[in-house]
């Protein structure tokens, strides 16, 4: 069967998160998008973890309504690398908790800080049979190419454990896929949602084939075992993420490689920190001039939030207004999930909402969007053509790229 999976996000007990990221609300929010399957979050956190087992049906399955969840926590090691674990049950999870603590404090944080490296760390993934990759592995703050210049060097002996490598926002298939040692590895992504909101949760997501809705299901989609595998990654224009582009982080100037360089990454016009871009620690590590995507690669589809997509059709400046929140609950309703409705539904079926919100859908679908590149920790954004018909998507260099069609969700 397939279904769409959010594998990495956080509860209320993980900082700078919202005090909605309960189990309910999650389920509630996941289903109106379209996931079936969600992380907990920081499942060794004492706090959270309480809540998990009194949400828990058994030690391995957590449901609620129709949506059903996975135990995963994110782990900093000593050099400020991130580690997403996805593990087998409760029971695993206050094995691994136990482990943690003796290594760093996991009850301030839900995504705690521990003394270990990310060898060490995986041999206790290992141990419990946990599932470990990195997490957003090319942000420039807490990643694994932060910090390191190869799986080897985070990974050291337990390198060949590693099974999966989280994308992040800035990056994409084909940008990851410029590094060959990545080819192995499954690439997922996912939210890190700090919040529920509709623009938040499951913004990026992974379709998965898989045998059954479990642990061992995800692991054989995963390791890609028995045909099982991932079919879809689906996630922002690379262009979105804020760290995309080098670029000031106070004044969020953009600079080339070249000029911040040159510059000694002090920004030229407010002294600022030039913090280097997803896009300029790729071009370093690839040793690919282009993407060679490995047999077992699925399709990536870049997808914008439908709240989003409606804000920008309607021009209003806040996803939050009345006029964006009736449409998107509209349409949800109607038709079952914000997948559906990005991907799937006949625009002709759409005729009880504002015509811009449908042209808007189609501009998304034909991938005739103008894109303006994030960096610094300032988010890109999107822009619609004043006339769909004939404004093609932008290129990185301004030249106008057409693009084919995306197809349906499920026709990959």
């Amino acid at each position: 069967m397939k279904i769409n999976a959010d594998l990495h996000l956080h509860s209320k007990y993980s900082m700078a998160c919202s005090d909605r990221m309960e189990l309910p609300t999650i389920a509630i929010e996941a289903a109106k998008k379209g996931i079936d399957l969600v992380a907990t979050g920081d499942c060794i956190h004492p706090d959270w973890l309480g809540e998990i087992k009194g949400i828990a049906i058994d030690d391995e399955t957590i449901r609620i309504g129709n949506t059903d969840f996975i135990l995963t926590t994110e782990i900093e090691d000593k050099f400020r690398v991130h580690h997403l674990l996805i593990l087998p049950s409760i029971s695993k999870a206050e094995e691994l908790a136990a482990n943690m603590e003796k290594h760093g404090d996991i009850k301030t944080d839900g995504r705690p800080t521990v003394r270990l490296d990310g060898c060490e760390i995986a041999e206790v993934a290992k141990d419990i049979g946990a599932l470990i990759g990195p997490c957003h592995a090319f942000t420039p703050w807490t990643s694994m190419y932060a910090a390191h210049d190869s799986l080897q060097n985070c990974y050291g002996d337990m390198t060949g454990y590693i099974s999966f490598v989280e994308l992040g926002l800035s990056a994409d298939s084909d940008s990851a896929d410029r590094i060959s040692e990545l080819h192995r590895l499954t690439f997922l992504t996912n939210s890190d949602a700090h919040s529920p909101m509709v623009n938040k949760l499951a913004r990026e997501f992974t379709q998965l084939e898989v045998p059954e809705i479990n642990f061992e299901g995800i692991e054989k989609a995963i390791l890609r075992k028995g045909g099982y595998g991932p079919t879809l990654n689906v996630g922002f224009y690379p262009q979105e993420g804020k760290y995309n582009e080098s670029a000031c982080i106070k004044c969020f100037t953009h600079y080339s490689m070249q000029e911040s360089m040159r510059l000694n990454w002090k920004c030229s016009k407010c002294r600022g920190r030039i913090k280097k871009g997803v896009k300029d620690r790729i071009n370093e590590l690839a040793d690919l001039s282009e993407p060679l995507h490995p047999d077992h690669r699925p399709p990536y589809v870049h997808l914008a939030p439908l709240s989003e997509v409606i804000m920008m059709a309607l021009g209003h400046s806040s996803i939050n207004t009345k006029g964006v929140q009736t449409a998107w609950n509209s349409l949800v309703e109607r038709f079952g999930s914000e997948i559906k409705v990005l991907l799937d539904v006949p625009t002709e079926n759409m005729d009880f909402v504002d015509r811009k919100i449908v042209n808007a859908i189609l501009s998304f679908r034909n991938e005739e969007l103008i894109i303006h590149p994030g960096g610094g920790g300032k988010y890109g954004w999107l822009e619609l053509p004043e006339n769909r018909d004939h404004h093609p998507i932008l290129s990185e260099t301004g030249c106008a790229v057409k693009k084919d069609k995306q197809r349906s969700l499920f026709e990959f």
